[in-house]
């Protein structure tokens, strides 16, 4: 241990070249101790504090540290000093902060420790209940890269890898011409609510012969399925009785919901108000020009996303309640850390399946590390295969312990969109124009394999339905009873709920 610490500060020694006058930092420092107290300390640090601002509860400082490579030492010093509650570099230098995953055996306060002698603070723990991987903010030290190198160096520290931002897929795929059944709005009962005859009857649905897999096996769903997302429309008519609170990760506060996104009130379009209408570019709804309003531009590129992938799962698998964990902005960008944090929620608060309509490009140990910390709690994982149109390699579908799902026309042909080949596609399920809950209480047509992965999550709750001790091996077994496609790169062919509920009980 003593040797590995020694190791960095050898290095900190040995980047030494650049003068002590260009390492020069200044820190905002929040405290409710005042400023005498800030100042005391600062006279044994060799530090300097002015006044920058604040609030009634607490005042801000301006902190001048000295030229010298002891600047790395002074975030962790200032953190720790009494009353402080934020430290942020005004004036970094050659200095920034990066965030860093990191697994450690040392728990949390053993990590907040090691960040007092080294340049880090934690801010709060990903794993819930395991107490092994938190989000750290690492000072740099030069380069970031050199930083995490560094700091995997330390005692206690298993394990670390930058923090990076993800996308939904969905924004790789371009709507079509909305089908016919979109504007089909004829009253029709489905289990429970009332919804429109062509969400309920459409094409997808009789594809992946749907309703003689609920019919014939009594199959319509159990359990909770977690959606990592956008969140929900929490008052949508179709959804509102499936639906769990949820957890947004994006503010940190109870809830799933997608509405908090909005600039404004959502209000539920009017009867004889709507018209199809392209909301962003891989949806066409039944909306109002209030609620277009609202949605239009970049920041509401990924709006509605969480919601259309809830109407699908609802669509397959109505009886199971559906927990909105909402990871994603409504732009469709999300950090690997509050995805981190979904998986290990969705498993601690007994989530029998996980549906991913996301991927990243890059491998990352905790991703895989989470989802096969969940698979072993008995959960069941699917995720979209990506929207590139490319032979490539995305994940969570890439990982060998979740089934990817590329998208289908419906002509049982790949989607132009559609990224495959076997490496991430374990089956195929339709993903053009499928017909599903959109926001506002209303319905939208969608293109993506965003849309073809809750076939199968959906799938996978049918089945809990019949085999209530499935895993992810039982279900993956019975999801490849699929039908062939005579294009390559499509796993085991396009999804068939029929052949893979009856292939567990021995039918035909």
């Amino acid at each position: 241990m003593k040797l590995r610490v020694g190791l960095f500060v050898l290095v900190l020694v040995l980047v030494g070249a650049p003068s002590a006058s260009a390492l020069e930092s200044r820190f905002v420092v929040s405290s409710t101790a005042g400023r005498e107290s800030l100042q005391g300390r600062c006279a044994a640090w060799g530090c300097t504090v002015s006044k920058a601002g604040g609030s009634s509860r607490r005042s801000e400082y301006l902190v001048g540290t000295p030229g010298s490579f002891d600047a790395r030492i002074y975030l962790g010093a200032l953190r720790a000093f009494p009353g402080v509650v934020r430290v942020e570099l005004a004036m970094p230098g050659l200095f920034g902060t990066t965030n860093v995953i990191v697994r450690t055996s040392l728990g949390a306060g053993g990590l907040r420790l090691l960040c007092l002698l080294h340049p880090c603070s934690v801010l709060y723990g990903l794993d819930g209940i395991l107490g092994q991987v938190y989000l750290v903010e690492l000072l740099n030290v030069l380069d970031p890269v050199l930083s995490l190198n560094l700091f995997r160096l330390l005692p206690g520290i298993l394990d670390a890898e930058i923090d990076q931002i993800l996308s939904i897929p969905g924004l790789g795929a371009a709507a079509g011409e909305p089908p016919p059944e979109l504007t089909e709005d004829l009253p029709y009962p489905y289990y429970g609510s009332i919804v429109p005859m062509g969400y309920a009857l459409q094409p997808a649905a009789s594809i992946v012969r749907l309703a003689e897999a609920q019919n014939r096996f009594a199959a319509l769903g159990t359990g909770i399925i977690a959606d990592i997302d956008t969140g929900v429309d929490p008052t949508h008519p179709a959804l509102s009785s499936a639906l769990l609170p949820g957890y947004d990760f994006t503010r940190n506060q109870s809830g799933g919901s997608e509405l908090n996104d909005l600039p404004g009130p959502a209000m539920p379009v009017g009867p004889g108000n709507t018209q199809a209408v392209r909301v962003n570019q891989y949806s066409v709804a039944m909306v109002d020009q209030y609620s277009v309003a609202m949605v239009d531009g970049p920041p509401y590129a990924a709006f509605g996303h969480g919601t259309e992938v809830a109407g699908i799962l609802h669509l397959v698998a109505p009886q199971a309640m559906l927990l909105p964990l909402k990871a994603f902005h409504s732009d469709g960008t999300g950090l690997l850390s509050d995805i981190l944090r979904a998986i290990y929620y969705a498993a601690q608060n007994n989530a029998r399946v996980v549906n991913m309509s996301f991927d990243l490009t890059s491998y990352s140990p905790e991703l895989a590390a989470a989802i096969g910390s969940a698979e072993s709690q008995g959960v069941i994982f699917a995720a979209s295969a990506g929207n590139d149109g490319e032979q490539t390699t995305v994940y969570p579908a890439g990982l060998p312990s979740v089934m990817g799902v590329a998208s289908t026309n419906d002509f049982d042909q790949r989607s132009s969109f559609s990224n495959y080949g076997n490496g991430i596609v374990w089956v195929a399920a339709p993903g053009e124009g499928i017909v599903t809950t959109y926001p506002f209480g209303t319905y939208a047509a969608v293109w993506g394999t965003s849309f073809s992965a809750p076939f199968v999550s959906g799938g996978a709750s049918l089945l809990l339905s019949i085999q209530p001790g499935a895993n992810q091996n039982v279900a993956s077994l019975a999801i490849s009873v699929a039908q062939p496609l005579s294009q390559s790169g499509m796993g085991n062919g396009r999804l068939d709920l029929f052949g893979a509920l009856g292939s567990t009980l021995g039918h035909p």
